[in-house]
């Protein structure tokens, strides 16, 4: 044992009572934790189940909902992005939504929501410019992030690192950060370059999904084709809701004939 000087228990931010450091026989293996109680702080090197420590709290793991951060870009496709906020909101996911500036404009012309009902169906939303907002940081813990729909400009960006606003920002956190990043990209048809960026998006672990519709299903309608979509995009991101038809094999297909 070797008890810590003055001028150390005040860097470290210690009361002025007597504090011990404890070695164990192979340090290397046993790491370093601070524990705060009530009353004081202790300092130890991590022990074992048979150890107590008086008013420590009881546990410091993150008790956190499911989180998802959203993005909507300028691209074609607005009705994706308000599906999987809508499945996302009645399933209880925490949802962090970015609409760009020419996202609000696609809104106007393939939906009959206004802005502030788009964004109602977040836990939280911020505009693109916002880059202190705190998607903007590794620090800040989600569960991945999903860009629906995702224009030729945001997959360069992401692909480039070029972080000009906030979703090209998270996205890029979300890389480093090694979370699941989806690409609902709507493009045709792709030339050289787009495929040459999405390959090397998928290469640096990015799911590259684009919304094509599935016929076997025989949709009634664009809602449907929709929903089907939304709920394949949800499933690549680890969330699964029967909200849409699976393909059951043609032996069912068969029967519904």
């Amino acid at each position: 044992m070797k008890a810590v000087s003055p001028t150390t228990r005040q860097l470290l931010g210690l009361s002025s009572k007597k504090v011990t450091f404890y070695h164990p026989a192979h340090p290397i293996q046993r790491p370093y934790v601070r524990l705060f109680s009530t009353s004081q702080s202790h300092l130890r090197w991590g022990g074992g189940r048979d150890q107590v420590y008086e008013n420590a709290l009881p546990s410091l793991e993150s008790t956190r909902p499911t989180r998802i951060v959203v993005g909507i870009t300028g691209a074609t496709g607005a009705p994706y992005a308000i599906r999987i906020l809508t499945l996302l909101h009645h399933l209880g996911v925490e949802t962090h939504l970015v609409i760009s500036k020419w996202a609000l404009a696609t809104l106007k012309y393939e939906t009959s929501m206004s802005e502030a009902d788009i964004r109602g169906l977040a836990s939280r939303s911020y505009t693109a410019k916002d880059l202190s907002a705190p998607i903007a940081s590794g620090s800040f813990q989600h569960d991945g992030m999903m860009i629906v729909p995702c224009s030729m400009k945001t997959l360069a960006a992401v692909r480039s690192g070029y972080c000009d606003d906030l979703i090209s920002r998270a996205a890029d956190v979300t890389l480093k950060e090694d979370r699941k990043l989806l690409l609902a990209i709507r493009e045709t048809p792709l030339s050289s370059i787009h495929l040459e960026n999405m390959l090397a998006l998928r290469r640096a672990n990015a799911i590259i999904f684009p919304p094509v519709p599935a016929f076997y299903t025989r949709p009634g309608g664009l809602d449907d084709i929709v929903d089907q979509s939304a709920g394949r995009m949800l499933d690549m991101m680890g969330i699964f809701t029967d909200g849409f038809e699976r393909w059951e094999g043609f032996k069912k297909a068969q029967t519904d004939t």
